[in-house]
């Protein structure tokens, strides 16, 4: 079993101990926007250590939307180089649980359709591209 190893940045750690801690019952918004969030847990690429990282709750019936956004900066979250590498992720949706294989979505008309829905649930998301040059990346989680 590969180890935990929790994320340098304080708030990201924080909410991922809240979250995880209480079971799914606390920790569920994003900081001060008290928009829902997932946990999502993935193998690092470089590493091999379990990596866990809050993400807006965006979903498309029983699949879920993921969004390498990191509010617009000019390269991806690192998460996404983990997806890219191994697809295998479990999403914590509040008190639930889910084994899911992603795949980045990178068909047009799919991913226009999933990003009108991603920023439907967390609307920043429109300004963030505005902020860079590189095509933020979205990803669709579905069951394994």
């Amino acid at each position: 079993m590969a180890e935990y190893l929790p994320s340098p940045t304080d708030w990201v750690r924080e909410q991922v101990e809240l979250y995880e801690g209480s079971g799914g019952t606390q920790g569920l918004t994003l900081r001060e926007t008290g928009l829902p969030v997932i946990i999502v847990t993935n193998r690092g690429k470089q590493t091999g250590g379990i990596r866990k990282t809050p993400l807006m709750r965006v979903k498309d019936g029983s699949n879920y939307v993921l969004v390498g956004s990191k509010g617009g900066a000019p390269k991806n979250p690192e998460w996404v180089y983990n997806l890219r590498a191994d697809t295998s992720v479990e999403i914590r949706d509040e008190t639930e649980v889910f084994n899911m294989r992603v795949r980045e979505v990178h068909d047009d008309p799919e991913r226009a359709r999933l990003w009108e829905r991603a920023v439907a649930a967390y609307p920043p998301y429109e300004e963030y591209q505005t902020r860079t040059t590189r095509k933020i990346p979205v990803f669709v989680a579905e069951p394994a």
